[in-house]
């Protein structure tokens, strides 16, 4: 691999290692009886951090690869010592003005550009495989911003960021795929901030994700950066939703010195409805009020979204929310108290196209979401296997698709370490403190395909509590594997997994024709037991197939015709199953995978119903005539 070697190796100030873990103080707004977590909280949520005031700083930015970290250590191995002049708020031009003698052997105020977000898969053909530290540098003028408090946001970055403005560190961060923020209102200057990101994709068994997974590990600052302006004191968290009982309840938290005794009033115009209340103590505040007889509730059918504003003392927060709910009785899914049956499929975040990135606009949230619902005629999209972006859940809320959210706890997490736990509840509280103000949420997932033992039991169980306690709104679930054997000459499947007990929605991930030695043919004959009386969805099924590749004669595997053929099968089985209650078959489209190197593959899963460039395949049409019919009897 060829190393851009433009990065200054006297610009780190080292006082802790990458991905030390980032102080984590304040507690989420929540109903009084939920556990707070606040030592997996982030240290501000920054609520509708996307929309809020503020300035961008995607765009342009200088990268350079590290692949000997030498920006963190001396070649003894040591940290850098911060005392000696290795600032990194100054180019190498103007350090050598001050000490003509310095020694520099990079300046990374020369580095290339690229665009931020991006993943760096997109830089240069050559990083496609590379695993380990990047250094990014912005150069910027802040903003006018007298009185006001100033945060740096990160809507994600893959997979430990550490973050230094002008020369200071101002903290660090775990997780690819949540966002996190920093107060910078003290460090930053009128003109001329350096901003430097160090961001380490390397994962180990100590990760969540681990090491091993079945997708494409995008590192890189991959989505929007900004510059979010607050008042001293502002909303920092809200929580605004519709309970099953029919009322509008709201949790608000202020951060600030005067969060305390400020009068809050929570508005929905359309409505012509406004709740008032005076925090607490400790900035808080609990308000309901009953639904107006005009609510229209929203749902795949009636997307309905009202305009809300949060004011509190000198802050306004503005959204565009749903009301709707959901809930389990027996072995149905409830949507406003209806039964619903899940229409989906699952997805990656990857956009049409042959780009190799991950930047999910609107345009491309739009297109995926658009095939979902309009040709294949679906209401319901898995988001796996982490949090997407949040322009994708708006997304989902406004063209009216359920969701299903996941964090990666996925296949072997090191599930006995209390320090991978709280690394998987961090990432699930900043995943759901971001997202459970969007209607389309129904589920949160707390992981996929994990082998079962004693460890794993108590982990998930963990999670299961920790999003019930943030958010005890919406329904839990996992994607599990199954009991399987054969009887009567049958394949016949039990779901006694001993976690179903803590979930909602029973998942199982099948791929009965496809791994294994199974017949197709033998598939459609398939049992299926639960002694739960649970519903059940199946988050995965699916066959790899080339677009454009036909074996009419052999129907082999890796053709449209074999990809077909499982479609028919496994369909045909969950019509069978009578506490079915929807399906999420893998995947939409192709996408990258590492692991995947056979010849029909090379570098691809290719268990899309559309291909990487957006042409559907024959399957596509099978399922989209599936969902037709079962629209109509639903």
């Amino acid at each position: 691999m060829k190393v851009l070697k433009h990065w200054v190796l006297a610009f780190v100030m080292a006082t802790a290692p990458l991905g030390a873990p980032m102080a984590v103080l304040a507690n989420p707004a929540a109903p009084a009886d939920n556990a707070t977590y606040a030592d997996v909280t982030p240290q501000y949520i920054l609520v509708n951090g996307d929309l809020r005031t503020g300035v961008s700083l995607s765009g342009p930015w200088h990268w350079s690869l590290d692949p000997y970290r030498d920006g963190l250590y001396d070649f003894h191995g040591k940290p850098h010592d911060p005392t000696k002049g290795r600032a990194m708020d100054i180019s190498v031009a103007d350090a050598m003005a001050k000490n003509p003698n310095a020694l520099f052997e990079h300046d990374i105020h020369r580095a290339p550009v690229t665009q931020v977000p991006g993943s760096w898969i997109g830089y240069d053909p050559e990083t496609r495989h590379y695993d380990g530290l990047m250094w990014y540098l912005k150069t910027f003028d802040a903003p006018a911003r007298s009185g006001k408090r100033v945060f740096l946001r990160f809507g994600a970055a893959d997979y430990r960021a550490d973050v230094y403005l002008n020369g200071r560190k101002v903290g660090s961060h775990e997780g690819g795929f949540t966002p996190f923020s920093f107060e910078v209102t003290d460090i930053l200057r009128d003109k001329d901030n350096n901003l430097i990101v160090a961001v380490d994709s390397k994962r180990s068994a100590d990760t969540v994700p681990p090491t091993i997974t079945d997708w494409e590990t995008y590192g890189g600052i991959t989505r929007d950066v900004r510059l979010v302006i607050t008042p001293q004191t502002f909303v920092d968290d809200d929580f605004i939703r519709l309970t099953k009982d029919g009322r509008f309840a709201v949790d608000v938290a202020l951060e600030g010195a005067g969060k305390a005794g400020t009068a809050v009033e929570v508005a929905i115009p359309a409505l012509k409805l406004t709740l008032k209340g005076t925090t607490d103590a400790h900035g808080r505040v609990s308000l309901s009020a009953a639904a107006p007889k005009s609510l229209k509730r929203w749902s795949p059918d009636t997307p309905v979204l009202y305009d809300v504003t949060v004011k509190a003392g000198d802050d306004t927060v503005s959204d565009r929310i749903g009301f709707r709910t959901i809930e389990v009785r027996g072995a149905d899914i409830l949507l406003n108290g209806e039964p619903i049956y899940l229409r989906g499929i699952s997805l990656h975040e990857e956009e049409f196209g042959t780009s190799p990135q991950r930047i999910i606009t609107q345009s491309a949230a739009r297109a995926l979401l658009g095939e979902i619902k309009y040709g294949l005629n679906g209401n319901y999209v898995r988001l796996s296997h982490y949090p997407h972006s949040e322009v994708m859940t708006r997304m989902a809320d406004e063209m009216g698709l359920l969701v299903w959210s996941e964090v990666p706890v996925y296949w072997t997490v090191k599930f006995d370490s209390p320090t991978v736990l709280k690394a998987a509840q961090r990432m699930q509280a900043e995943n759901i403190l971001r997202d459970r103000n969007r209607a389309s949420i129904i589920i949160w997932s707390i992981g996929n395909e994990t082998p079962i033992s004693d460890a794993r039991n108590s982990f998930y169980t963990a999670m299961a509590q920790h999003a019930r306690a943030i958010d005890g709104t919406r329904l839990v679930s996992a994607a599990l594997l199954s009991h399987r054997q054969i009887v009567d000459g049958r394949i016949d499947i039990t779901i006694d997994d001993p976690i179903v007990s803590e979930l909602d929605v029973l998942a199982v991930n099948t791929y009965n024709g496809w791994y294994g030695n199974d017949k197709i043919e033998d598939v459609p004959n398939t049992v299926w037991h639960s002694a739960s009386g649970k519903p059940l969805l199946l988050s995965e099924f699916g066959a790899d197939a080339q677009y454009g590749h036909f074996d009419a004669d052999h129907h082999s595997r890796f053709s449209e015709d074999y990809q077909v053929d499982f479609y028919n099968g496994t369909l045909a089985m969950a019509d069978k199953i009578p506490f079915l209650r929807g399906m999420s078959p893998w995947i939409l489209k192709d996408f990258r995978s590492p692991r995947r190197q056979t010849t029909w593959q090379e570098g691809w899963n290719r268990k899309g119903l559309v291909s990487e460039t957006g042409q559907r395949k024959r399957a596509f049409f099978v399922l989209s005539e599936y969902y037709r019919k079962k629209a109509a009897e639903h």
